[in-house]
């Protein structure tokens, strides 16, 4: 199949252009968009110690929001990332769409009273730009990882969390980005397709969001608009590094969500060998 943009493969789908029912479009645009669940997933982690061992991270990412991505859908997806009761809470870029600074501002203002024991950790998304939006976040108390890492410990034990940017894709920028950070590394990428990178690294475990989950998922044909990502959403192993990808809150390019509902994740690490 030839290469199609994610942005070319929604509008095509919504159209009806592969039969798509007025009926489902508009349960995807009135209901489904905004039914959030949440996702509970181990990831193996090797060299993790005993004492991180069950450590619960809560995953939120691809928040968007906008005019069509309302406040109400981030505080719902908080909520019940709260009342899962995480260890740390990591945030996974994409705050606003397409870097509109009206918006930068107010969705940091949501996110100011997230809070977990092991802290609040944020990575930068392609539709963040490079200053307001981690200045905002930080003024929040938000650690932001721009191609940096940094140490998490409990129980004494103790584990490397690195962050990169989306528009750090090189296995030598990222190998510079976590230089120096003990193993084991959990790598922060808002793209999935980082995990090739991170596989060669020696990396072992990769949370990403980015796909929306192809936000159109269509019997027989599947997430069309996520195919060129190695897994649209959930688990995949590569070469002995671990993937996680959430489908992530919001929506772009159009307000729908087709078997594909928003979600936030609670990720728990498990010991490899």
């Amino acid at each position: 199949m030839p290469a199609i943009s994610r942005r070319a493969a929604l509008r095509t789908l919504v159209a009806g252009g592969v039969g798509v029912s007025a009926g489902v479009t508009a349960h995807g645009y009135f209901f489904e968009r905004h039914a959030l669940q949440v996702v509970r997933t181990e990831l193996p982690v090797t060299g993790l110690p005993a004492g991180l061992e069950g450590l619960r991270i809560g995953f939120v990412t691809d928040l968007h929001l906008s005019e069509s991505v309302p406040a109400d859908d981030i505080e719902r997806a908080l909520l019940l990332t709260t009342a899962e009761k995480p260890d740390l809470l990591v945030f996974g870029g994409d705050y606003v769409s397409y870097q509109n600074m009206r918006y930068v501002e107010p969705v940091a203002e949501l996110l100011a009273a997230a809070s977990a024991p092991l802290g609040v950790v944020a990575i930068l998304g392609n539709h963040d730009d490079d200053r307001a939006v981690p200045a905002a976040l930080a003024r929040r108390g938000i650690t932001v990882l721009r191609d940096d890492w940094m140490r998490l410990s409990r129980s004494g034990a103790s584990l490397s969390l690195g962050g990169v940017r989306f528009w750090t894709k090189k296995r030598d920028d990222i190998a510079a980005a976590i230089s120096g950070a003990p193993a084991p590394v959990v790598l922060l990428a808002h793209d999935p397709r980082r995990v090739v990178e991170a596989s060669a690294l020696g990396i072992p475990a990769v949370l990403s969001g980015h796909t929306h989950g192809g936000q159109v998922v269509l019997p027989g044909l599947g997430a069309l608009a996520a195919r060129k990502f190695p897994v649209a959403a959930g688990r995949l192993t590569v070469n002995g590094t671990e993937l996680f990808v959430s489908r992530g809150v919001g929506t772009v390019i159009l307000p729908i969500r087709i078997n594909c509902p928003p979600e936030i994740a609670i990720v728990t690490l498990r010991g490899r060998p």
